[in-house]
């Protein structure tokens, strides 16, 4: 595969960053909006959990036609039609808020599954587009890492700013969250003039659909490595949904607060911690990344992960803790405070640093050695990500059945934490060598 030479390469891994964050800020915004579905509504936990639903079922239906329009557009036309998409997206969502009857749950739900479709496009135009800028290997899994961490930022932004904005969880409505909406199509059109003014570097000839002899799909390694994404991408969006639920949740108020308004705050900055912890181990796995392997950074999150999990699951939730999060001061600025909350939580929270360099290690070892067949293979990956969607769908009807039974529905994510910590050990060893990909 040629690559561009390495001093024309700036912008585009700047543009490429940029818009990892985007995915994030737009992705992250279904999670807290559960919330505002279930209030506005009066739906079950299971309903509320559409919206995330809708915008990673997306993945399932766009991933292989991402990956084919990647392969004939290229990469530039293809985040073009994706910002685009996302802006279609996102309005639809906002008009949503504008609906007085119960139609608007209808119209939500299209926006973000059309929403998804961007996010989708721009995933599948991101990281194989890193990877390659970075080399491959250990330096291309530190790119991905640093693209991680600005999208972690940008995801710690949105939870936090949608917290505040619900106010009181009983009341919460579409509308209430308008200033994250017109912030997120303000980026999408910002994001549109940049990367259209941007020399983006081609790794193949646009407009050329090289027909391969093989699917991605007849490397082991790749085809694990896809149902590793599916269940990482589920893991990473229920443990911080869930999460989120259980702490706003008035009928149990495990918070100990007076009111609605103050559990929904508190649980929006506990979460949004989660999402800080995931940008602090994204820049230790940039810093890392050139010197310790993805398959030993995959290995270690997964065993850790599933350590925490276990003592979230099994200790009782009236052990209380201050745990230290990012909080708003009564001057109306961001630092740290500490936040009195279930020990469970706190074990919850600090799983965000196991997450934080999954999808990175994942990609990078489900990719290595496939070279020709890449392009393609992005978009088979990209299919795998409606994980997100389907993995807090499970958890939520769990909860609905065991009548609030938050923490048993983190065994779906004690499962998914030990397939990927079989991928990292036996799973990701490529043993298809033999086909040719050059």
């Amino acid at each position: 595969m040629a690559q561009p030479k390495t001093q024309n390469n700036f912008v585009a891994i700047i543009v490429m960053i940029f818009l990892f964050g985007m995915i994030a800020f737009v992705t992250n915004l279904a999670s807290p909006m559960g919330v505002v579905l279930r209030s506005q509504f009066t739906v079950s936990n299971f309903l509320g959990t559409l919206g995330v639903f809708a915008t990673f079922i997306a993945y399932a239906v766009m991933g292989i036609p991402g990956g084919l329009l990647l392969q004939r557009k290229g990469y530039k036309k293809t985040a073009l039609i994706a910002i685009a998409v996302g802006f279609l997206g996102v309005g639809i969502q906002t008009f949503s808020g504008t609906i007085g009857t119960n139609f608007a749950m209808v119209v939500y739900l299209a926006g973000a599954f059309v929403a998804g479709f961007s996010m989708c496009l721009l995933n599948t135009v991101v990281n194989p587009m890193l990877n390659t800028l970075g080399g491959g290997g250990n330096r291309g899994n530190r790119l991905i890492q640093i693209g991680g961490s600005f999208s972690s930022l940008c995801g710690t932004a949105v939870i936090i700013v949608v917290g505040i904005l619900i106010g009181d969880i009983t009341k919460a409505r579409i509308s209430d969250v308008y200033p994250v909406m017109f912030i997120a199509l303000a980026i999408f059109a910002l994001a549109f003039v940049i990367l259209l003014l941007s020399k983006i570097p081609e790794m193949h000839s646009a407009g050329h659909r090289q027909k391969l002899p093989h699917s991605p799909l007849v490397f082991r390694h790749f085809m694990l490595g896809a149902i590793g994404v599916f269940i990482y991408v589920g893991i990473e969006v229920g443990v911080q949904k869930a999460l989120f639920s259980f702490l706003a949740d008035w009928d149990l108020n495990v918070l100990n607060v007076a009111t609605p308004q103050a559990a929904t705050t508190i649980a929006g900055f506990v979460t949004a911690t989660y999402w800080f912890l995931m940008l602090i181990g994204r820049l230790i796995g940039a810093a890392i990344g050139g010197k310790v392997s993805p398959k030993a950074m995959l290995t270690f999150v997964s065993g850790l992960g599933l350590i925490l999990v276990a003592l979230a699951i099994f200790l009782p939730t009236s052990n209380m803790l201050d745990l230290p999060v990012l909080m708003r001061s009564p001057e109306g600025t961001l630092s740290f405070g500490l936040a009195n909350v279930p020990i469970n939580a706190a074990f919850l929270v600090l799983t965000g640093l196991c997450m934080s360099v999954m999808w990175g290690g994942i990609f990078n070892l489900a990719v290595e050695g496939l070279g020709k067949y890449t392009e393609i293979a992005s978009g088979f990956f990209m299919v795998m990500v409606c994980g997100g969607g389907l993995l807090p769908l499970l958890q939520s009807f769990i909860i609905d059945v065991t009548d609030g039974g938050y923490m048993a529905s983190y065994w779906v994510i004690f499962m998914g934490l030990a397939y990927l910590l079989y991928y990292a050990l036996i799973g990701s060893k490529n043993v298809n060598k033999d086909i040719a990909v050059e």
